[in-house]
């Protein structure tokens, strides 16, 4: 009796084994969950792929060669190749004394000089006309010192003129820039030519201006 039933159990245990084979075939079993080396081998060769793929940008800018520096040596700068290199403040026109200033009902007395208000002045960078000079166009001669000096007088026509003159009155005659509202006084006796330029100042263009249109008295009376 005992014979019989583990030989039943072994019928049961073969018939099951079997169906199991049937359903789980090794082939498919083994292709559901592959080994771990051949997922290591697939792994390692995709990286070697996106590793050659890789374009490098700029290698250069981006990790630059370590540079020693134990055979560098700090050194004095170097001094300027001439004097234009260093910054220098501009030199003052005027004393830092002298300000800008209203002269009422000025007067000429020569073509680039007037006075006003006690004081004697001179249009700096100008030559004037003496009142009795007289000057010669084409053979005919004119007195153009008074002509100068009426023009620059009519010019003013009795209007203020801002000026910068020293802070005390001097009894001396003193050379200054002036305008008269927004002209440049200066400016306009030279191109007009009532006036020289001298030959440091900055009117010589306006004299050369004056000479080639024939002006005041490079011109005709």
């Amino acid at each position: 009796m005992m014979i019989a039933v583990a030989s039943l159990e072994l019928l049961v245990g073969v018939l099951l084994l079997g169906k199991a084979a049937t359903l789980f075939p090794v082939e498919r079993a083994a292709a559901i969950e592959p080994a771990p080396d051949v997922n290591d081998d697939i792994a390692q060769a995709r990286g070697r792929s996106i590793v050659n793929s890789t374009r490098k940008i700029a290698e250069d800018l981006i990790a630059p060669p370590r540079i020693e520096g134990t055979d560098m040596e700090r050194v004095d700068p170097r001094s300027p190749l001439g004097d234009l290199g260093l910054a220098s403040r501009p030199k003052s026109s005027m004393p830092r004394d002298w300000r800008e200033t209203l002269l009422y009902r000025p007067v000429a007395t020569t073509s680039a000089g007037f006075d006003s208000m006690g004081r004697k002045l001179f249009i700096s960078g100008t030559q004037g006309v003496e009142p009795d000079r007289v000057c010669l166009f084409h053979d005919v001669s004119w007195p153009c010192g008074q002509r100068a000096r009426a023009a620059f007088n009519n010019w003013m026509r009795g209007r203020a003129l801002n000026c910068f003159v020293p802070p005390e009155v001097d009894r001396f005659p003193v050379a200054a820039t002036c305008r008269l509202g927004k002209q440049d006084v200066g400016a306009w006796l030279v191109s007009n030519g009532w006036a020289q330029a001298l030959p440091s100042g900055i009117y010589g263009k306006a004299e050369e201006t004056a000479r080639t249109a024939q002006m005041g008295m490079f011109g005709p009376p």
